[in-house]
């Protein structure tokens, strides 16, 4: 998403621990995981390291990354007919030290039977998202409705990003007639 609006960047993997901690709200966890993720990655004065982390939650429940099948049966099952919350929080490290935010989304999923979260869980499209779907994907065929970023929901929430990145000084969005550069 960033370097479609012309933010350029290069990724690199932050090997962190993302195991909730006992009692951990869902908004609390996503915040600790993009700061750790941000700080994990060692940059040269003058670069930022911009990381982000996003869950699903429902019932006070936070459904990260299901590990098999079984758990994204479970997961699906219980977002079917329901709605739940995206969270998204992002981190910006650079010379004037950490910036952070966090967005909230709400998705309505339309109800499901149990062959079409079994025939969503074999496509395979769950695996290593957030709540075992992605909204970019066949899985949008399950949501009714979205109040909030609809890019949060698929990792990102770009506007807030991008306004980050402005105010903290760092590269930015760049346009050439509607098309990034």
């Amino acid at each position: 998403m960033l370097t479609r609006v012309g933010v350029p960047i290069e990724v690199r993997p932050a090997d962190v621990d993302e195991t909730p901690l006992p009692g951990e709200e869902p908004r609390a966890y996503v915040s600790r995981i993009a700061r750790l993720k941000a700080s994990s990655v060692a940059r040269a004065p003058g670069q930022w390291v911009l990381a982000a982390d996003t869950t699903v939650t429902i019932d006070g429940v936070i459904l990260a990354k299901a590990e098999d099948e079984a758990e994204a049966t479970a997961m699906l099952a219980r977002l079917a007919g329901r709605t739940h919350a995206c969270a998204t929080a992002y981190a910006l490290v650079g010379d004037t030290g950490l910036q952070e935010g966090i967005a909230v989304t709400e998705v309505d999923f339309v109800p499901m039977s149990a062959s079409e979260i079994a025939g969503y869980v074999a496509s395979g499209e769950w695996r290593g998202k957030a709540g075992a779907y992605a909204i970019q994907g066949i899985a949008a065929a399950f949501v009714r409705a979205v109040r909030g970023s609809v890019t949060n929901v698929i990792g990102l929430p770009l506007a807030e990003v991008l306004a980050l990145l402005v105010a903290a000084g760092a590269p930015g969005p760049r346009y050439d007639a509607g098309q990034a550069v």
